[in-house]
This record gives C-alpha cells, sequence and structure tokens, in this order.
C-alpha cells in the first residue's frame, strides 16, 4: 500500500515513516510539509533516522496524493480540513489521528466520507480503544448515582485539552448512558462550584514534562471507586495503530470509521 505521511517533518510524522517501512505490505509513496519548512527538499526517511528512501519533502500534497492509496495524517484541524478534500478528490484512504477537532471540522470529514474512506480517532492504540470499550460498558451498567471524571497528563508541549483521548473517552461514557456530551460535559472547575450534578461527566487535564499520554476515567460510587487506566509509554503505539487503520480501510467502502470499527470493537 502506497503511503503519504503528511506533516512529515514533525515528531508524529517521522514516527509514521518509520512504521510505514516496518509494516510488510506497505511504502512511503510521499512525504509532505507546509510550504516554508526548513525540511522541504529533505529525504524523509534520512529525517525519521531510518536512512536514505529516495523521498524528498514536499509542499504540494494534490501531487502527492496522486501517486498514492492513503494518507496518514496527524497535522492540525485547519489543515486536516484541507487535506480531507484533496484526499476524498483523489479516492484515497484517509486515516486522521489529529487532535482538537471541532463539531464543524468533524461535520467537514463526515462529508469528505462520502468519496474517501476516513478512519479518524483521537487515540490510534489498541489499549485505548478496549479502555473506550470498556468505558461504554460500565457507563451503560452503573446508574447516574456513579460520577464520572476523565483525567489525563500530557507532555508540556501539548496544545489542546481536553486531549483527543480524553474526549474519544468522554464520549464513551455519554455513549454508555445515552446522553449527549456536550449537555453534559464539564471542563473546568473554579471557585464555588456548588455541588456536583448528578450524571454530569467531568474532565481534570494536567500538563508537564514529557508524558507520552495518561488517561483514567474514573466511576465513583457511594462507598467504592472503579478506575480504568491507560498509560502510553511509547508513541509508537499510534503510529502502528495508524498504519493498522490504513491496511484495514483499503477494502472498503467510502465512508467514516473509526478505530473501534478497525479493532472489531463496535459491539464492546
Amino acid at each position: 500500500m502506497r503511503l503519504v505521511v503528511v506533516g512529515a517533518a514533525g515528531r508524529m510524522g517521522r514516527m509514521l515513516v518509520r512504521a510505514i517501512e516496518e509494516e510488510p505490505g506497505c511504502r512511503l509513496a510521499a512525504a509532505v510539509e507546509q510550504p516554508g519548512s526548513l525540511a522541504l527538499g529533505e529525504d524523509a526517511g534520512l529525517l525519521a533516522g531510518i536512512g536514505r528512501l529516495s523521498v524528498p519533502i514536499t509542499d504540494d500534497p494534490a501531487a502527492a496524493f496522486r501517486e498514492a492509496d492513503g494518507v496518514l495524517d496527524f497535522t492540525a484541524p485547519a489543515a486536516t480540513r484541507r487535506f480531507a478534500e484533496t484526499a476524498a478528490a483523489a479516492g484515497l484512504v484517509h486515516v486522521v489521528g489529529t487532535t482538537g477537532l471541532s463539531e464543524d471540522d468533524l461535520r467537514a470529514l463526515r462529508g469528505a466520507a462520502g468519496r474517501a474512506r476516513i478512519v479518524q480517532s483521537g487515540n490510534m492504540s489498541l489499549g485505548v480503544n478496549l479502555l473506550a470499550g470498556l468505558v461504554r460498558k460500565v457507563a451503560a451498567t452503573l446508574g447516574t448515582d456513579w460520577d464520572v471524571e476523565v483525567l489525563e497528563m500530557h507532555h508540556r508541549m501539548k496544545v489542546d485539552a481536553p486531549s483527543g483521548t480524553a474526549l474519544l473517552l468522554g464520549e464513551a461514557a455519554a455513549e454508555g448512558r445515552a446522553v449527549a456530551l456536550s449537555e453534559r460535559s464539564v471542563r473546568v472547575r473554579d471557585g464555588h462550584t456548588g455541588a456536583r450534578v448528578p450524571g454530569d461527566i467531568g474532565f481534570a487535564t494536567l500538563r508537564g514534562g514529557t508524558v507520552v499520554g495518561e488517561h483514567s476515567v474514573i466511576f465513583a460510587g457511594a462507598g467504592e471507586r472503579i478506575e480504568l487506566t491507560h498509560r502510553a509509554e511509547d508513541r509508537a503505539i499510534f503510529a502502528r495503530g495508524a498504519v493498522k487503520a490504513a491496511l484495514w480501510a483499503r477494502g472498503k467502502p467510502p465512508g467514516f470509521y473509526t478505530m473501534a470499527d478497525v479493532l472489531g470493537l463496535s459491539d464492546l
């Protein structure tokens, strides 16, 4: 499968290049960066630390996509929307690991999925998506007298909060309770907030150091507590998951998919 990495000079971009080369049946077709990037013209393999691949980094996604079967995208919301249109025009698989997507961004991706196979997730790891399935199940089993809190910590350089993974887990809890997260989400507590409202899903965000990613979903009842936790120790898990998603989606019809579909966890 011929894959393009967009944002190829970034930390995740370099990991995606390495993951493609490690996966049998895949090869790097092109690598894309934004205009003006100092990495333009550099060999993507050398930049990723795996040796020369004879794939120079370009700022022309349309030309890159014409020579590919899929694109791996861990960039930024505005860039992802542009890439979605270009990928849809070429009929590609578009794997989206970009975080910080708004409802408008997701609507745009679903629109593009009429012509492309889009796999979108706030987290591409097997462990996190299994955790989301467990959260959905526990939330459906327990009543609203059990409080739900999502706690996450990431490195000091992360720019969006709550993390895409925290929102993925919050959505899983909301789905389990058959409510809309947008109506029951509590993102900030400060000052005299009053008592906690039953049924709300709370979020707490920590930032510091070099933490790759830690997420816990806490179900707190009267006299007992359940905590489900995932700790990411290597960003390579996200890159490997993205390549797995691209391979899975290659033979699928156009549509909007998630990692739960890729991993067969939709019924959990």
